[in-house]
Formats: structure tokens, C-alpha cells, sequence
């Protein structure tokens, strides 16, 4: 009663702040469920992040020095950490971030930032020589945005040209480390890109730091959900963006008893071969020396962290 009385008169403001009360107080109404040919479970709603059971954070250089038992004990029960960044770009601190996170007992996995004027073979030639097939690792993560903000490459590709690198870059790495791979989207990529269905069959780890994520992508299933660019975990002294799991504790416990294997353990197709990529792209991949990231100035915008500068 009292929440659909001020669902009533509460202005659109505190929209995302009552959104618990569709689910009742301190429950989640709608189950997770298992679709596509992934481990993980997902959910098209949620009520609030603080009703999760499994929360994680994903870092990049910009935290700088880690504590990373600091951060297990403090209740963080996953990672993404940041590898590569187009053909030419390895984060700074990915070798110590992976390293001690996982001497931590924290399940990590690794994400590249995808950079849409580096052909997409020379990319994934770049995250395969950073990253290793490690079997107890998460799925590796493909991170889409549009990166407006680039000097060098503030460049938004066709649809269907961005889909084919996608799933070009997305069998690759199937075929490399043998899992299914993550797919992060943001807001403006997801309506340009996979707003009407695409890449059903992967799990998609959204962001929506302002309204959760039914508001931004109705209808979409998601596996996991970045709810804030400005967090604090002890352990980390910058800000830091954290996440939640569409699933259970329990079902996180068990995935992570499964080394985040397929359900079904596909046979995976190679990929086709590699076109050689154009001269002037550089071969060797070389430390991130790009400025740290900007920190979005309004969540009404939901724009999307720079990750780079060049």
C-alpha cells in the first residue's frame, strides 16, 4: 500500500529508487532463468542492486594499486579486469591485476575495449597474446560502446559492418578459451546495434547507472549489470565501477565450481582465417600511456566512460 502510494504522486526522479516496490520489500519477484547456450543465469528485471546476492567491480589501470585480499574480504565475489584496448594496447597493471586477484580467490576473467578503426583480426590476435587460457577463469568479455570522445577514432561503423567484426571477434575467442564469451554493451551501442535481438545467444553484461536495466533494455536478458561508475570497495582507493549477478548465490557457487564450462559443451567452429591486417597498424602490443578516465558528469546522459584518449 504504501509503495503504490507513492508510486502515485512520486516524481519521475525517484523512479529508479521505487523500483523495489514492483517486487515487494527485499525480494526479487522474477526468478533467474537459463537460455542460450551459456552458463549463466539471467533476468530481464531487477528491483534494486542492493537486492543481489553476488557482487563484483571491474578495474583498469585507473585504480591503480590493488589490495586485492582487501577486496575479497570485503564481500567482492567476481572481477573483470581490463587486458587490451583495439590492436596495439595492454593495460598497464592487467599482468599484476590478474596475477593477484586470483592468488586472492577472486573469480576473474578478462574484457578488451573494442576500437572501431583497428581491423578486428588484429585485434583478437592482441587479447590472445595478453590473455591466457587459464580453465578456472570467467569467459572473456568483448566491451562495446561507441567511443565519441576519441581524438583518433570518435567513430560510429554501420550496423551490419559492427556485426560482423562482433561475431567475428566473439567466435575467436569461443574457439580460443573454449567458453562462451561475455558481451558488455552500454546504452547507446545496445539501441544502435542489438536493440532488436542480436546476439541472443551470448550473456550480456549491461550498464545502467541511472535506472535499472528494464528502463534502458526492455525486454533484453542480462547476466550481469554494471550499476554504478562510482563505487567504493575497500582495497581500491579511486572510485570504481561495480556490479551485480542476475543470479543466486548459490547458482554463482556452483558456476564457479564448474569453471564457467558450457551447459552443453559445444563442439566450437574455427573461425574463418584472418585477413593480413593493413601496414600501417602496429604488430606489437605496447603499455596503455592514455590519460585516466572521464567520470560521466550526469546519469541522465548514461554516457559512456572514456576508456581512452588517443
Amino acid at each position: 500500500m504504501i509503495c503504490s502510494i507513492f508510486q502515485r504522486f512520486a516524481p519521475l526522479t525517484l523512479a529508479a529508487a521505487l523500483a523495489g516496490c514492483a517486487g515487494g520489500v527485499g525480494e526479487i519477484a522474477e526468478p533467474s532463468v537459463f537460455t542460450g547456450n551459456h552458463p549463466f543465469p539471467v533476468r530481464e528485471t531487477s528491483p534494486g542492486h542492493h537486492l543481489h546476492d553476488v557482487h563484483g567491480i571491474d578495474v583498469a589501470k585507473y585504480q591503480g594499486e590493488i589490495d586485492w585480499p582487501a577486496v575479497k574480504a570485503a564481500g567482492i565475489g567476481f572481477a573483470f579486469i581490463k587486458a587490451t584496448e583495439g590492436a596495439d594496447r595492454m593495460d598497464d597493471r592487467f599482468q599484476q591485476n590478474w596475477a593477484a586477484a586470483r592468488a586472492a580467490g577472486v573469480p576473474r576473467g578478462a574484457y578488451h575495449f573494442n576500437y572501431w578503426c583497428s581491423p578486428v583480426e588484429a585485434q583478437i590476435d592482441a587479447f590472445k597474446r595478453v590473455v591466457p587460457v587459464e580453465h578456472d577463469s570467467l569467459p572473456p568479455v568483448l566491451d562495446l560502446e561507441w567511443n565519441f570522445d576519441s581524438p583518433t577514432c570518435p567513430r560510429k561503423v554501420p550496423k551490419d559492418v559492427a556485426l560482423e567484426a562482433i561475431h567475428k571477434f566473439l567466435r575467436a575467442m569461443e574457439a580460443h578459451y573454449r567458453k562462451r564469451p561475455i558481451v558488455y554493451v552500454d546504452i547507446p551501442f545496445y539501441r544502435d546495434v542489438l536493440s532488436g535481438g542480436e546476439l541472443h545467444d551470448y550473456p550480456v553484461w549491461v550498464r545502467s547507472v541511472a535506472a535499472p536495466p528494464q528502463v534502458r533494455y526492455p525486454n533484453r536478458r542480462w547476466a550481469f549489470w554494471q550499476y554504478s561508475a562510482k563505487g567504493r570497495v575497500p582495497g581500491i582507493r579511486p572510485l570504481v565501477d561495480k556490479n551485480v549477478f542476475a543470479g543466486s548465490r548459490e547458482e554463482w557457487r556452483r558456476l564457479v565450481a564448474s569453471n564457467f564450462s558450457h551447459r552443453n559443451a559445444p563442439a566450437v567452429a574455427s573461425p574463418a582465417p584472418a585477413q593480413p591486417a593493413p601496414a600501417a597498424q602496429p604488430a606489437v602490443l605496447t603499455a596503455s600511456s592514455t590519460p585516466g578516465a572521464a567520470t560521466p558528469t550526469t546519469d541522465q546522459a548514461e554516457a559512456p566512460i572514456v576508456e581512452a584518449s588517443r
